[in-house]
């Protein structure tokens, strides 16, 4: 018998296998929140699924998202980048990756880890919504109103509310599994 899933990722066996494994189990490991967050910044504006569908690329493109060598790209890194086609070649967004890196090192600075620092939104402990249908669930909150506002006081860019929600629920800092999919309660 299959098993009950949320309906976003119905129908494409990458879009299940990252429901089922990742989405929305809560990650505390700064690399990969800042993964994450790259991600989703290169997102906004289209489908997870065409960057689900270049995660790998993305990953041997940008170092294995490595902020520390990110945060140092020059501007024939960026060059080259732009020139890649396995990725979003997306200019604004290609620079932002490296402006981000750069902030995320200093957050890093002022309370020891990214981790610590966004996890504090959510009093450290994921967040549990009961959505019935995932088309209900909500495209931002007002805890990702304060978050994209406070990340974008210290200099990132791309990480708008809705952007920054969508990361919530990515990296587990709140459940919007469906109630009757079978990941709900295992997250």
């Amino acid at each position: 018998m299959d098993k009950q899933r949320c309906g976003w990722c119905i129908g494409d066996r990458l879009y299940e296998a990252y429901h089922d494994e990742e989405w929305g189990v809560p990650v505390k490991d700064d690399a990969t929140i800042f993964e994450f967050l790259i991600l989703e910044t290169f997102q906004a504006g289209l489908s997870w699924i065409t960057v689900l569908k270049k995660r790998d690329n993305f990953r041997e493109a940008f170092d294995h998202f490595d902020y520390k060598k990110i945060a140092q790209y020059d501007q024939a890194k960026k060059d080259e980048l732009l020139q890649n086609p396995g990725i979003i070649r997306n200019k604004l967004k290609v620079n932002a990756t490296v402006s981000n890196a750069q902030a995320f090192l200093k957050v890093q600075e002022e309370f020891g880890t990214f981790s610590s620092y966004i996890w504090g939104f959510v009093n450290n402990k994921p967040i549990k919504n009961t959505v019935k249908n995932y088309k209900e669930a909500p495209a931002n909150t007002p805890i990702s109103d304060r978050l994209s506002k406070d990340l974008k006081k210290r200099g990132f860019k791309f990480v708008g509310s809705t952007v920054i929600y969508a990361h919530m629920q990515a990296t587990g800092m709140v459940n919007d599994h469906e109630i009757n999919c079978f990941r709900y309660h295992e997250v």
